[in-house]
């Protein structure tokens, strides 16, 4: 499938995308939400398989990517990343239903979309849900300190080393320098949204736990594997299934197995009834 790149209008600017809009359509547009640091480009070879049969959206959030910038203060939250991505999929479904699909911090913009606009979604996809007690979320807030920018290149050698940490197989150097430089591109913003995850991370048991939606949240075995065994209990309308098979990097490493995973998942479930 052809990728298609395009801006949008946004409250913070202009907003970056990828879409794939195939000929025959025969399920509702998915919006693809990608993790802090990383941009819309992480889901590209995803879309190529998932966006057969329908139109597949991948936006960069503000200030990553090549989306605007937001400003600096107040500090940008979960909730307004969660609220600009509706205004793209407003402007490019035309207010029609649709399926949501998170990676890692995009988990949490999906659950604050759904939650907020609740007959707008039909099904939402996670990989990984971050169900962090109090001393893991401190503990993140202190690895993900910002580090200022000086002569040494500490804070691109630090990017290096944590992406060399959790290098999972078959993720290679290319794959690696593509993650190294999406890292770049959000400059100071590497921190902002880190920021607003860990914060939204104290109340997401009860958001998710409060989904009507149809949640499925695949569990690879990457940095957030114990978290997100324990949003299995929470889930009303869900369930978490385990992928072993899988590391940190499955949007990069297996995007194939991954799009008929998630889409065989998603359309052998019943429609909802409420």
């Amino acid at each position: 499938m052809r990728i298609v790149r395009s801006f949008l209008d946004g409250e913070y600017g202009q907003l970056h995308l990828r879409a794939v809009q195939p000929d025959t359509v025969v399920h509702p547009p998915l919006l693809c939400l990608h993790q802090i640091s990383k941009s819309g480009r992480e889901f590209a070879r995803f879309m190529e398989i998932a966006g057969r049969d329908r139109m597949v959206i991948a936006p960069d959030y503000p200030g990553y990517g090549e989306s605007a910038l937001p400003p600096a203060e107040p500090s940008v939250r979960i909730e307004d990343y969660a609220r600009v991505m509706w205004q793209v999929a407003d402007q490019v479904s035309g207010n029609s239903q649709i399926d949501l699909f998170g990676n890692h911090t995009g988990s949490l913009v999906a659950a604050e979309m759904a939650r907020t606009r609740l007959d707008t979604v039909r099904k939402v996809a996670m990989i990984s849900a971050p169900i962090m007690t109090r001393d893991e979320i401190a503990r993140m807030r202190e690895y993900f300190l910002p580090i200022p920018i000086d002569e040494a290149g500490t804070r691109f050698t630090t990017m290096w080393s944590r992406i060399l940490e959790h290098r999972s197989e078959g993720f290679t150097l290319e794959m690696m320098a593509e993650s190294f430089a999406e890292n770049l591109r959000a400059g100071d913003a590497y921190e902002w949204g880190h920021r607003a995850a860990f914060d939204y991370c104290e109340g997401f048991p009860e958001i998710i736990a409060g989904l009507r939606n149809e949640v499925i949240v695949l569990n690879p075995r990457d940095l957030l594997h114990e978290m997100t065994t324990r949003a299995a209990p929470l889930l009303t309308n869900g369930r978490v299934i385990d992928c072993p098979e899988w590391g940190q990097e499955v949007l990069n490493v297996h995007p194939a197995a991954l799009a008929e995973k998630l889409l065989s998942e998603f359309e052998g479930w019943p429609a909802r009834t409420d």
